[in-house]
């Protein structure tokens, strides 16, 4: 369902088909909770909003009347949500022009900010785009509309400037001069746009013009305020006296990560079906997405299989970050520029500004492993990017949730174990059973699940709690033990699973690193 507030109210279904919402005051009710985005508004706020502060009685039982009559145009009970205390309009706040708007307008206000006006200038229009005419024209009667249209106004208007600023810097002031006029016509004591009008006019080389602006502005503020121009406006006007011309921008090249590669793997995946379904589905609903688990649950092996599947790893837009050797905030942004990066490229900014920039380009998925020592950091740094980077999905490992408003959780436990004293085929549906058989092939070939391996094997999965990096640690010693010994010597087992892959980081070589 798409609703339209940026004019009249309106409302379509799915397919585009308008619907007939009858009534103002049901309007104005749609409008409400449209402008909430998503969120409940609570009966008091939409007495208030509808009828005032001061209402005659009996204004809740109407309000429900209205509730019912927005339903039933809508045709579906299920849009307008009764929660406690309130209602909530169930439709996605993109799917409503004026959150469009504003998100649109603030990306565009945020690429002119840091000087990219090639990009600037179609967001700024796409948003302007999406105005009808007046916001809530006919339901301005409504107490609540006067506040909510004028702050809508006065979002229009800045993102005009902010269009005109963009237009300014590609060199075309001629096509804007007759907005500027029209827009400075309704809004003259705006000094922004007035300066902004009188480049544009010194640019057309109409200095005469432009001086006549100042002088126009300057007397109104006077004659309205009691005040002198602002100092911008003042040093806008000395450029103007002075025969100052601005150059077009030429277009930016932005700094682009480097492909982003995953670690390719040496083993197969084994078992995690369900896990791996929900962290898929998760990754397509949520922008940050965290995998919470013990050391050695295999948190980094399922991310890395989730991102090999996703689309953004075809496009080379995938990172992995390893961050299980940093403890600093700034040592988390610098891990990050060496992955994004070659070597001795560096951009101008910040770094967490060169970080920002160097993800930008479209949908892209960024894997921060390992978080638990600095996740504080780790939070505070997704919410940044993720803030200035829509496209982009931030996915997580780390042993206790990053504590961020949007995270999901895929939480992570042991594998599936089998049942005490199980058979060869009641222990083969172990996920467990199956990931130890799997790698005790490797360094044995020819170890099967039989009548004499059966017993020992369902000892070791269970009594190792199915943990699947203390799994691959025992099948390890299988090189110089049989599965026989490899049980009895389960009592020592600090020392028994002490050597294992020599590739792999300190912390997860042994089962008495992992603890540690």
């Amino acid at each position: 369902m798409w609703i339209e507030v940026l004019g009249s109210v309106r409302a379509y279904a799915d397919d585009g088909a308008p619907i007939e919402v009858g009534g103002v005051m049901v309007r104005a009710l749609l409008a409400r909770l449209a402008l909430a985005e998503g969120e409940m508004v609570s009966v008091d706020a939409l007495v208030d909003g509808l009828w005032g502060e001061h209402p005659r009685g009996g204004t809740v039982n109407a309000l429900h009347g209205l509730v019912h009559r927005l339903r039933k145009a809508l045709g579906e009970a299920e849009v307008v949500k009764r929660v406690a205390g309130g209602y909530r309009l169930h439709v996605c706040a993109e799917n409503v022009d004026a959150c469009r708007f504003e998100e649109k307008a603030k990306r565009g206000g945020r690429e002119l900010a840091a000087g990219d006006v090639h990009r600037a200038a179609p967001l700024l229009d796409e948003a302007l785009a999406l105005w009808r005419g007046e916001a809530l024209a006919d339901v301005r009667d409504a107490p609540f509309a006067g506040t909510a249209g004028a702050r809508l106004e006065e979002l229009r208007v800045s993102a005009m400037e902010d269009r005109f600023e963009a237009e300014l810097r590609l060199g075309h002031h001629d096509e804007i001069l007759a907005d500027m006029a029209a827009m400075a016509a309704g809004h003259p004591l705006r000094e922004r746009l007035a300066g902004l009008r009188m480049r544009a006019l010194h640019a057309a080389g109409r200095q005469s013009d432009a001086l006549a602006v100042f002088e126009q502005v300057r007397a109104t503020l006077a004659e309205e305020l009691g005040v002198d121009p602002s100092k911008d406006l003042c040093t806008t006007h000395l450029a103007v006296l002075r025969g100052e011309r601005e150059s077009p921008e030429a277009p930016q090249v932005r700094p682009h990560a480097v492909p982003g590669r995953l670690p390719a793997q040496l083993t197969s995946f084994v078992g995690r079906q369900e896990e791996l379904r929900l962290l898929t589905g998760l990754l397509e609903s949520s922008r940050l997405v965290t995998v919470v688990g013990p050391g050695g649950a295999g948190k980094t092996r399922l991310a890395v299989e989730v991102v090999r599947r996703h689309r953004a790893h075809q496009r080379g837009r995938a990172w992995l970050v390893a961050l299980a050797a940093v403890n600093t905030a700034d040592g988390l942004v610098e891990a990050v520029l060496s992955t994004l990066s070659l070597a001795g490229a560096q951009p101008a900014g910040t770094p967490l500004e060169r970080a920002v920039n160097l993800l930008s380009g479209g949908e892209g998925v960024l894997v921060l492993d390992n978080c638990e020592q600095i996740s504080g950091a780790v939070a505070e740094f997704a919410g940044q990017v993720l803030e200035r980077q829509p496209d982009l999905a931030i996915l997580a490992t780390s042993r206790e949730p990053l504590e961020v408003m949007g995270e999901a959780l895929c939480r992570l436990g042991p594998l599936g174990l089998p049942p005490a004293h199980a058979d060869p085929d009641r222990a083969s549906a172990s996920a467990a059973v199956r990931l130890f058989l799997d790698r005790a092939a490797a360094v044995r070939p020819g170890f099967a699940l039989d009548a004499s391996t059966a017993r020992p094997v369902v000892d070791i999965v269970r009594r190792l709690d199915g943990l699947p990096l203390a799994l691959e640690l025992a099948a390890a010693r299988l090189r110089t033990m049989s599965a026989d010994h490899v049980a009895q010597r389960l009592d020592d087992r600090f020392r028994l699973l002490s050597t294992g892959n020599r590739t792999a980081q300190p912390r997860q070589q042994t089962l008495h690193a992992v603890i540690e």
